[in-house]
């Protein structure tokens, strides 16, 4: 393989390669820096230049608007309150059901993983699902936005795959020495399955922070609206209204939106650093097996 790379051909196909990757890069990145540089630019230069990575003139007059109301603040509350509650309770709902599922002795195994995989294919419908929320009075409740996706299906079989490539025998040793299966489940299995956690705690977060469908269907009441849901108001409608403010500084339209996607952005974008180093690992780790 060293070999094919120091041929002429080999270097050709290495400079096309980066080129490539770096096209596609800057294809993937610059749309994002222009929505920060344009969260920064006046509304004339946003009418007069269709894309700019450097605005002629900097103001912070959307920034002043959004952290000078407190509706952005409180939705991002909301949204880091879903966030962190919505991806606890489905990392511990799907790691429990899980590993059971994972075990090979276990009874009935076949028929619920066919429940699983059923779910993937089919669900109830929007009108029935909104109902069952109804009827279980979580209408303008933040469990409206957890409960009904608690559980991924495919993360739920690729997590089921992850344990099933464990050595049983770290098991059957624990079992040995008194452990009962709860105990194996705690003090062998979720501490050897760090790469995976960390993975698809990620995946949750993300889910969870970029949702707006389930509020816009569950959540009425604009003071329990995540972040997304206001943005995707503020996208909506060309006068923004955020109630009766007395704001000192004028809403700028284009610019605001930006803004708005930036703040929103940011903090799942600082989350990521910290789980980096196990995501790759955790998906290669939880997809030897289907």
């Amino acid at each position: 393989m060293h070999k094919l790379h120091n041929t002429k051909a080999g270097r050709v196909f290495d400079v096309f390669n980066y080129l490539l990757l770096l096209l596609v890069g800057l294809v993937t990145f610059l749309p994002f820096l222009y929505v920060i540089a344009g969260s920064f630019a006046t509304e004339t230069e946003l009418a007069s230049r269709p894309f700019f990575l450097i605005p002629k003139e900097i103001t912070l007059n959307a920034y002043e608007y959004i952290f000078s109301t407190p509706t952005f603040i409180r939705s991002i509350g909301v949204s880091v309150l879903i966030t962190v509650v919505g991806t606890i309770f489905s990392l511990i709902l799907t790691l429990t059901m899980a590993y059971p599922l994972s075990q090979k002795h276990l009874l009935g195994r076949n028929v619920l993983l066919n429940l699983v995989v059923f779910t993937m294919v089919f669900n109830g419908g929007m009108i029935p699902t909104y109902v069952v929320v109804k009827n279980l009075q979580l209408l303008d409740s933040i469990w409206a936005l957890i409960l009904p996706v608690a559980i991924n299906p495919f993360n739920l079989i690729i997590i089921k795959s992850f344990f099933e490539n464990m050595p049983t025998e770290l098991e059957e040793a624990a079992k040995i020495d008194g452990c009962s299966d709860v105990s194996v489940f705690w003090r062998i299995v979720l501490p050897l399955s760090k790469p995976v956690i960390a993975t698809f705690t990620l995946f949750y977060a993300v889910f969870y922070w970029n949702d707006y469908f389930n509020a816009l269907l569950y959540i009425s009441d604009s003071a329990k609206w995540p972040i997304q849901l206001l943005l995707q108001q503020i996208m909506m409608v060309a006068n923004v209204d955020f109630g009766d403010l007395d704001m000192l500084v004028e809403p700028p339209e284009e610019s605001l939106k930006l803004a708005v996607v930036v703040v929103a952005s940011l903090p799942i974008m600082c989350f990521y650093p910290f789980l980096q180093k196990h995501f790759a690992k955790g998906v290669m780790l939880g997809s030897v097996k289907g």
